[in-house]
């Protein structure tokens, strides 16, 4: 467990950030990092922090989401059936540079009219003149290095009249020796193991969120720990 070091985010790559990864294998990793994903209740926490952010807000609404790297759409589905439980209406939007993914996340939400997705570099221009009322940024902030970390939330805090949400990965040892021994069991898929363990290196300690923090817009800033190894980290700005 040693040989695994922790004291500093990797900057290595994931095949993943391959916009080019397409067909059968990219549909399958998709699948199942979405059941990985799904087992250790990683969507729960976005749909938790969206709830924060709407809870003081009135039903009779609409709502804006946009969630940012949203791969095959799983979290925006699950965001859609939560709305419908509790009665919220919401029109939700997928994007993600990777035009393939996009492809199979039409398809796959096709029963779902309020989801629509758009295939977009979030460093482009036209995605800086978006606005909405929540940016969600599930595992996705992590693909990124410090300073565009800083620089895309504070951007996409500009961009969101209610908040953000993040939810990504806890940086350890613990997690990483946990995660290689589920997908041992669990997981027949080289890209998402591999994928899965780069990503938790690529992820975040509580001193690496609290710095980022303190070059970031807003006072209401709330980071807590969850279940698998997971941060949230809501960013809510005050309503006048």
């Amino acid at each position: 467990m040693l040989s695994i070091d922790t004291s500093h985010r990797t900057r290595d790559t994931e095949i993943m950030d391959d916009f080019e990864l397409k067909g059968v294998e990219l549909r399958r990793t998709l699948k199942d990092l979405n059941n990985i994903n799904s087992w250790l209740g990683g969507n729960e926490i976005t749909v938790n922090g969206v709830q924060k952010l709407l809870k003081p807000r009135s039903k009779k609404e609409k709502y804006s989401i946009v969630d940012v790297g949203c791969g095959d759409g799983a979290s925006l589905r699950k965001l859609a059936r939560w709305a419908q439980k509790k009665n919220y209406s919401l029109d939700l939007i997928g994007i993600d540079a990777n035009q393939h993914a996009i492809e199979i996340a039409k398809e796959l939400s096709k029963d779902y009219p309020n989801i629509r997705f758009k295939q977009q570099n979030i460093f482009d221009e036209g995605f800086s003149a978006l606005h909405c009322d929540i940016i969600l940024c599930t595992l996705t902030l992590h693909h990124f290095e410090d300073q565009e970390i800083i620089d895309l939330l504070n951007q996409f805090y500009s961009q969101a009249e209610l908040g953000i949400v993040v939810n990504d990965l806890h940086r350890s040892r613990l997690a990483y020796f946990l995660f290689k021994a589920f997908c041992a069991v669990f997981v027949n898929n080289e890209i998402a193991r591999k994928d899965g363990l780069t990503s938790i290196l690529r992820g975040f300690k509580d001193h690496d969120l609290n710095r980022y923090r303190k070059n970031i817009q807003g006072d209401k800033h709330f980071i807590n720990w969850k279940w698998a190894f997971r941060y949230q980290w809501i960013i809510q700005k005050d309503i006048l």
